[in-house]
């Protein structure tokens, strides 16, 4: 394990009374009473149905894709839980503790404490965006046998909704075709690279590329949630255009998103949804850690925005390298992590790395 890691590790558990709790025993919210296989839960006239609209039935979707797939993650190390879908998870548990999935528009109860609390709202566009990160990666595993032959698919759609779910994974071949292909390529590279001659080091950094490439198209069809941004404050719109931008500076790095280094730099994402007037890094009641990354997520779109997105693929250039990406994880873990990090050096930094390509 990577120096930094260790003492991120160690940094954020001295910290964790000051961060936003995204686990329970080390694992995301609930873990624990969703079924470990989706041959646990009954199928109805052998159709398996999903309600991606309850918070543990997406979060079982999830822990069905990571067992499925553990067995040809060999490659990436033999600690426990080194599969590095774990991100997903974990996003989808702190969009409840932060209360991302209810009702924005508070029309309903759905989300909230006063009504059913692990109701996921179509009315959110959190939860919208992370149906192109769950449901569709899901088909896609059933679709290429991960799950077994012979397995149906049913999900049930929202009500009153103007997107156009998928109902199955056929349903979803025709409506959302190009992203399901990123993902069965994904799942396919998984199957080819466990019975490979290849070292370990290559398979790895193969399969992270295969599943950043997958994550970051679901993020492109996600597009579609868009009008759904609309239900929050201005500062909450600015903060999720920002989110998805620094998806794609972390996907760039390849980062191995296990459980245990996954954890660390989602801890100090915004523990509830920003209001009209919050003003990163003076936010009273958010925590410095929180307040730390909402600045350094605001100078970054402010820096690419001046640079007219030369930030950005200057940053894609830069990451050429295996070394070059593990420079890459540093350095962002720096910007977020460490508030002495000097920000101003960035562009002299990335100037650097593209330099050894």
């Amino acid at each position: 394990m990577h120096p930094l890691w260790v003492v991120t590790v160690l940094l954020l558990q001295c910290l964790s009374s000051h961060t936003a709790v995204i686990t329970e025993g080390g694992y995301p919210y609930l873990w624990h009473k969703v079924p470990d296989r989706h041959g646990e839960q009954p199928p109805e006239d052998g159709v398996l149905v999903i309600q991606p609209w309850d918070y543990l039935q997406r979060m079982a979707l999830y822990k069905w894709m990571l067992n499925a797939t553990d067995e040809y993650m060999t490659s990436m190390g033999s600690r426990p839980n080194e599969n590095p879908l774990w991100n997903l998870p974990l996003q989808l548990s702190w969009l409840y503790k932060s209360v991302r999935l209810a009702d924005p528009t508070s029309a309903t109860t759905c989300g909230h404490e006063t009504g059913d609390i692990l109701c996921v709202s179509p009315h959110s566009w959190w939860a919208c965006v992370n149906y192109y990160l769950s449901v569709i990666p899901f088909l896609a595993a059933v679709e290429t046998g991960l799950l077994g032959q012979g397995v149906t698919v049913q999900v049930q759609a929202p009500t009153g909704v103007e997107q156009d779910y998928c109902a199955s994974q056929e349903d979803c071949d025709v409506k959302q075709p190009e992203l399901m292909l990123k993902w069965e390529s994904f799942y396919q590279a998984l199957k080819n690279l466990s019975t490979s001659d290849l070292p370990d080091a290559e398979k790895k950094e193969q399969i992270l590329k295969f599943m950043w490439d997958a994550q970051t198209s679901s993020l492109e069809a996600s597009s579609q949630c868009k009008d759904l941004q609309k239900n929050y404050s201005e500062p909450e719109q600015k903060f999720s255009r920002i989110w998805i931008e620094s998806t794609e500076f972390m996907a760039a790095t390849h980062i191995h998103s296990s459980l245990e280094k996954a954890v660390p730099l989602m801890a100090p994402l915004p523990g509830r949804i920003l209001k009209e007037g919050d003003k990163p890094p003076n936010i009273a009641d958010l925590s410095e850690e929180e307040n730390h990354a909402l600045y350094i997520f605001y100078w970054m779109e402010s820096m690419n925005s001046n640079l007219e997105g030369a930030l950005k693929n200057m940053w894609r250039s830069a990451m050429c390298s295996t070394t070059a990406r593990k420079r890459g994880q540093e350095v962002l873990s720096n910007l977020f992590l460490d508030p002495k990090f000097a920000v101003a050096g960035l562009m002299s930094i990335i100037k650097d790395m593209s330099s050894t390509c």
